[in-house]
């Protein structure tokens, strides 16, 4: 059975996570460097049956775009040029990093360990993939 994958984009790393085949647990895939994204997804596409891919939309509070709005939007068209069969859709993502952080400190990882950004980005896609799926579910 297919899984469905989330992405939270950056400029310098990429959080990735993924569902079970049953669509059922999302576990963080890990960190790549943003520009290594396309070729990581070649790779993991050709293994993996991938049926959706959820992409962390940023927003400020109200609503509006942010500084990197247009950063993931490019990313999008990107993701569209290389898999053009995949659907991409956009999901709000605001608060994920906050939650990824506090979800470190609730877990008791060592001051140390919670210094590692890609840990964040790689727990926000996490946040991202199985907030979508306790709503679609």
């Amino acid at each position: 059975m297919p899984r469905i994958m989330a992405i939270d984009y950056g400029k310098k790393r990429t959080g990735l996570a993924v569902t079970d085949p049953l669509k059922m647990i999302a576990s963080g895939l890990g960190t790549v460097p943003s520009h290594e994204l396309i070729p990581f997804l070649k790779k993991y596409f050709a293994a993996e049956a991938v049926e959706l891919i959820l992409i962390g939309m940023p927003r400020n509070l109200d609503g509006s775009a942010t500084d990197a709005t247009a950063l993931v939007k490019e990313c999008i068209r990107i993701l569209g040029k290389h898999f053009p069969e995949m659907p991409v859709k956009q999901v709000d993502e605001r608060f994920t990093s906050k939650m990824a952080f506090q979800s470190m400190l609730d877990s008791g990882l060592k001051k140390k360990d919670r210094q590692q950004k890609g840990l964040v980005d790689e727990i926000s896609a996490t946040i991202i993939l199985q907030e979508y799926l306790q709503f679609n579910g």
